[in-house]
């Protein structure tokens, strides 16, 4: 790995770490509001990412693809949280609130960062030519780098591929004798996900486009509002 490829990585991990911490931290709350303690008893409605951390899905998948991809493409994950459906209050409502409060998450988050960058852009204006420049230019560009993190992250999991969040809804819009064998799918869902990736990529881009397309419009934004245009 070149040492620009490294240093994109090292200023976009931390982005994508808090922002998997943030995605299942909403599963977990969600679950607590729909009537299941699982998570919360478990520890899991914390910002600490010691808990939430998956050594391969957090650290190892996503440095391998940002290095094969050439930092072009890349996704992480962290360990799910643990739920009981059959504790919601109502199975199907609680279903869907839960499993899209990551993703609704991920998208408020993208525009959190969008905003809080414009600011840090502001004052990157206002101290050209200080000693503090260097270091607020490096939180900007982790700021930018967290609008596109949130996004992708938003719409990846919307991939309707069991077992992500997607397939949750997904699957109520299915008649019900299919709904079983769909989320059996989810036994090999991530194997499904890791070939498309490969061998589908097209199909996987263009699915995300919008994402990046509302990415794109943000980071203009804070450019704007860093170069005063």
């Amino acid at each position: 790995m070149d040492q620009s490829t490294l240093v994109s990585f090292a200023l976009a991990f931390p982005a994508l770490l808090f922002s998997l911490v943030a995605h299942e931290v909403a599963h977990a709350y969600a679950a607590l509001k729909q009537g299941d303690t699982t998570a919360r008893d478990l520890g899991r409605i914390t910002l600490n990412p010691v808990r939430h951390i998956d050594p391969v899905m957090t650290i190892l998948v996503p440095l391998m693809l940002f290095i094969s991809s050439g930092g072009r493409f890349w996704f992480g994950g962290a360990k799910p949280v643990p739920v009981v459906p059959r504790n919601y209050r109502n199975f199907k409502r609680g279903d869907i609130i839960v499993s899209l409060a990551g993703v609704a998450t991920n998208l408020v988050l993208a525009f959190v960062f969008a905003a809080v960058a414009a600011l840090v852009g502001l004052a990157l204006r206002a101290s050209a030519g200080s000693g503090a420049s260097e270091w607020v230019t490096t939180v900007l560009a982790m700021l930018r780098t967290g609008i596109y993190v949130n996004l992708g992250l938003c719409a990846f999991n919307l991939i309707p591929i069991p077992p992500l969040d997607g397939s949750h809804v997904f699957k109520y819009l299915l008649p019900p004798a299919w709904q079983q064998q769909y989320v059996a799918l989810g036994r090999m869902g991530f194997i499904v996900l890791i070939v498309m990736l490969w061998v589908a990529r097209p199909l996987i881009s263009a699915w995300m486009a919008p994402a990046y397309m509302l990415g794109s419009w943000l980071d203009a934004f804070v450019v704007r509002a860093t170069m005063g245009g």
